[in-house]
């Protein structure tokens, strides 16, 4: 049995296979996700219903379980910051959240850095987060 919060099988194999660098797409229920990401990357689709699963649940799993060393957020191309972006603030205090437009962010879920994407229920609009793993530092 494992002793963090993380349990989704496809997950937990997709995460087994990543290392430092592979990037994590999470993504609203709006995202592209059969062409929004690259063709080799594992998906897993947790959008059960509108709302369930929110993309900042599978966030704050996730954080358990991998470390982070960047994230890159869709952001409008207005100056207008979506509300979301306070919730990531608050889950990843010691990162910067680096702002992609939407074609951008597009581009860069393409990548072939991009090994698991997971599709959430969350209706917020501009609610997608692309996190790079970073290194487990020697204990």
């Amino acid at each position: 049995m494992l002793r963090y919060k993380l349990l989704h099988p496809q997950i937990l194999e997709a995460l087994g296979s990543a290392g430092h660098g592979t990037q994590i797409l999470l993504a609203d229920s709006n995202y592209p996700f059969s062409v929004g990401a690259h063709p080799g990357a594992s998906r897993v689709y947790l959008n059960l219903a509108p709302g369930v699963i929110s993309l900042t649940d599978v966030l704050e799993v996730l954080l358990d379980a991998v470390p982070i060393e960047s994230v890159h957020a869709i952001h409008p191309d207005s100056d207008q910051t979506p509300p979301i972006f306070d919730e990531y603030r608050q889950l990843m205090p010691n990162l910067e959240i680096q702002k992609l437009g939407r074609f951008p962010f597009y581009e860069a879920a393409k990548s072939s850095n991009t090994g698991l994407v997971i599709a959430t229920g969350e209706q917020r609009t501009w609610a997608c987060v692309l996190l790079t793993i970073g290194v487990v530092e020697a204990s």
